[in-house]
């Protein structure tokens, strides 16, 4: 099966570290986040990954080069010269997948879930997307309606809310925090486009959730940190040496 791995941010919240190499390789419990994903992607099924990087690319590849792609295929897609953002990242690598499904993992996304009941339940859903979700805090959510589709976006703090539907009522719909784990239908390719070369996944998955099925997967006794600031690198080890999440 195949997957993609989002490795090219620019990892603004990790300074002083990522001045010097990209997030992708910053160290967790003895491996880099990159190494997790991949290795946990490649216990579940997923052998054939494509991995976008811009910043410290070159580190990347050479990393990958060092560790003979850990087994199994990777191919790089180069977003060097100019950062595409998640839904210009997938775009990009359009060419790379063919008709079936495929799995999408942000490397600083550390969880228990099991990759592949996500994926499974999205092909039973026949849906165009399918989003893992939790009820954690956030400032930003997606609204799901009474059969886990996606509705809308909002802004916790500013009230903004984002919606291809008129008059729908917020009310009615449950806020889920999204995970960086998804899978996508290659038949949402064509509607990306109008879109341009940069653009936000989660604005693509807003504009086109009022014709498409876009849904949510809650998976049970969820654990999971998002390792994006420097006060959770210790919280995402101690998680790792406590549950045995990743490989």
């Amino acid at each position: 099966m195949k997957a993609m791995i989002f490795a090219a941010g620019l990892g603004t919240r990790l300074k002083p570290i990522t001045d010097s190499i990209p997030k992708a390789l910053v160290p967790i419990a003895g491996k880099t986040l990159l190494e997790h994903i991949i290795l946990k992607l490649k216990k579940e099924g997923f052998d054939d990954i494509i991995i976008n990087i811009h910043h410290f690319g070159e580190q990347i590849i050479d990393f990958l080069k060092t560790n003979n792609n850990f087994g199994i295929s990777i191919t790089i897609s180069d977003e060097r010269e100019i950062l595409l953002e998640t839904g210009g990242g997938i775009k990009k690598a359009e060419w790379f997948f063919q008709d079936e499904p495929f799995l999408i993992h942000n490397v600083d996304i550390l969880s228990n879930t099991n990759l592949r009941d996500i994926y499974n339940f999205h092909i039973q859903a026949n849906a165009a997307a399918t989003l893992l979700v939790s009820q954690r805090e956030t400032s930003r959510y997606l609204l799901f309606d009474e059969n886990s589709n996606l509705k809308a976006w909002m802004n916790k703090q500013t009230k903004e809310v984002k919606t291809p539907f008129k008059n729908i009522s917020l009310e009615t719909l449950s806020p889920l925090a999204f995970s960086g784990i998804h899978v996508f239908s290659p038949k949402l390719f064509p509607y990306m486009d109008s879109f341009g070369d940069k653009f936000s996944v989660i604005d693509f998955y807003l504009s086109v959730c009022e014709y498409s099925t876009i849904k949510a997967f809650i998976p049970l006794n969820l654990k999971m940190i998002d390792v994006g600031k420097l006060n959770s690198l210790q919280d995402a080890e101690d998680l790792i040496k406590g549950t045995h999440i990743c490989v």
